[in-house]
């Protein structure tokens, strides 16, 4: 064998193993999980883990159906909605995991966020819920008592965003960019519901989340009223340690 021969080998050596490497530790992390157990702040390890695949999912429109490809290789944070309706929880939690994304700075290409639905509602009230998704984090970042109070009144699910408002809030902003949504909303088969039902012993509660690792498989859970900080502290640990997605 020449020397170059030699090189050359060493190469398709060192390309093997880089790519297979983060896919081991990830199998690791699935089999061993108390590996992570103890150096997380908020979260509970879900164990055993439950595995999941793209069959698994539906997307709940059109949006989300083409986006369905996004989900694989990447971290998912993941919104709960139980019931037909979202409420001031719920419609909270789902506030924070657009903020959490934001807050992960370069590793955010890493992630998608997606909202998992276990009954259907009506178009009407999903797309509120998905107008305020979009609109009320504008309202969240000043300390202005009047958009407080404004927020927290939208909270509630009763209360609709008006068109006027919505020009209000995306003020100058180009309209369709900030209308943008990068939420994926999905509804999960019979057998992945029930699977999480099960971690839950069967109650679901409303403003929940779910981490799932980019090999599919749900890692953690969260409980109503999460710290967003503390998430991202779990986060951007399971992100080091891993290297995949």
């Amino acid at each position: 064998m020449t020397k170059q021969q030699k090189k050359n080998r060493l190469l398709i050596l060192v390309i093997f193993g880089m790519t297979i490497i983060p896919f081991l530790i990830a199998w690791g992390l699935k089999e061993n999980p108390e590996l992570v157990k103890g150096k997380t702040n908020s979260g509970q390890l879900i164990t055993p883990s439950i595995s999941t695949e793209r069959a698994d999912f539906t997307g709940f429109d059109k949006f989300s159906t083409e986006s369905l490809g996004e989900l694989a290789g990447h971290w998912l944070i993941v919104n709960v909605i139980p019931n037909t309706g979202c409420n001031e929880i719920c419609l909270d939690a789902l506030l924070k995991t657009k903020q959490l994304r934001l807050m992960l700075n370069k590793e955010l290409p890493r992630t998608r966020r997606v909202v998992m639905l276990f009954k259907e509602p009506t178009a009407e009230i999903a797309n509120e819920w998905w107008l305020k998704d979009t609109l009320l984090w504008r309202l969240r970042r000043t300390e202005n008592k009047e958009d407080n109070a404004l927020f927290l009144s939208l909270l509630r699910e009763e209360n609709k965003i008006t068109p006027a408002l919505t020009e209000k809030l995306i003020a100058n902003e180009d309209r369709e960019f900030a209308l943008n949504s990068d939420l994926i909303r999905v509804k999960p088969n019979a057998e992945l519901a029930r699977k999480i039902m099960a971690i839950r012993k069967g109650t679901l509660p409303d403003g929940m989340l779910l981490l799932i690792d980019p090999l599919g498989n749900l890692m953690m859970q969260y409980e109503p009223g999460f710290n967003t900080y503390k998430v991202k502290d779990d986060l951007m640990h399971l992100l080091r340690i891993s290297q995949i997605g």
